[in-house]
């Protein structure tokens, strides 16, 4: 080989790392992009028809702030949407190491929290519609609506349960991967870990009538936490390795 065709190679090499450097930039900048749309999301979702669908008179209140619960789901699913993908946008390095762990953050942290994202707006619409039809037949003191209610907010609880299980159990394969790729900071990936059993303890809890709902603050400051380091500082150069495997 002489030497000018030599340096073409290393000139080739060098163009293939940089284009993957900005790669693996833009696919941070897109995780950490997602977490804040999903969280904000997930805030405004409850600041819109979360306390209307709890309330006492909800079946009066939803009718009465028609527009809020519709746009509450439509702020569910695009918290669902946001969420779900960060997965399937980390499976491409993440099975570069553990494809069988990757593969599991795409099942629960994307298709299955995506259902329950699902499950939760279409109970409220579904409450939506039970509250006009409550309010158009003369809001009975005592009939089948107050049953079919309590009927779907107990769906709803469920749907808001399981999605805290499967949250947490997505969010251990991710922060796992982080943690053993060092794609991100030990102490931010090890936050993320100890927060996700947290945040796994309080469905249980919940399950059995204890509501602590500290338990779901330290992953979701870690996450906020995370998304902001994704977006100004990107992966750890290890990552680079990763690719080159």
């Amino acid at each position: 080989m002489t030497n000018s065709n030599l340096s073409e190679d290393i000139t080739q090499m060098k163009c293939n790392r940089g284009e993957k450097i900005n790669s693996n930039k833009k696919i941070a900048k897109i995780v950490g992009v997602l977490f804040i749309i999903g969280t904000v999301a997930g805030i405004l979702s409850l600041i819109s028809a979360g306390y209307i669908v709890h309330a006492p008179d909800y079946l009066i209140k939803l009718t009465e702030n028609n527009n809020r619960v519709i746009l509450g789901a439509l702020f569910t699913l695009i918290m669902g949407i946001s969420l779900s993908m960060i997965p399937v946008i980390l499976f491409p390095i993440f099975k570069k190491y553990n494809e069988v762990l990757a593969l599991g953050a795409v099942i629960f942290r994307g298709a299955l929290e995506m259902l329950t994202y699902m499950g939760v707006a279409c109970s409220w619409l579904l409450l939506l519609t039970l509250s006009q039809k409550y309010v158009s037949a003369g809001t009975p003191e005592v009939s089948n609506f107050q049953l079919i209610g309590t009927i779907l907010l107990d769906v709803e609880n469920r749907f808001a349960n399981m999605l805290d299980i499967v949250f947490s159990i997505g969010a251990l394969f991710i922060y796992y991967l982080f943690y053993k790729t060092k794609l991100i900071p030990t102490w931010l990936s090890l936050w993320g870990l100890i927060g996700a059993i947290f945040y796994l303890v309080y469905p249980i809890l919940f399950m059995f009538s204890f509501d602590i709902g500290i338990l779901q603050i330290p992953l979701a400051v870690q996450e906020m936490i995370m998304a902001g380091w994704l977006i100004v500082k990107g992966f750890n150069s290890l990552v680079q390795d990763l690719e080159s495997n």
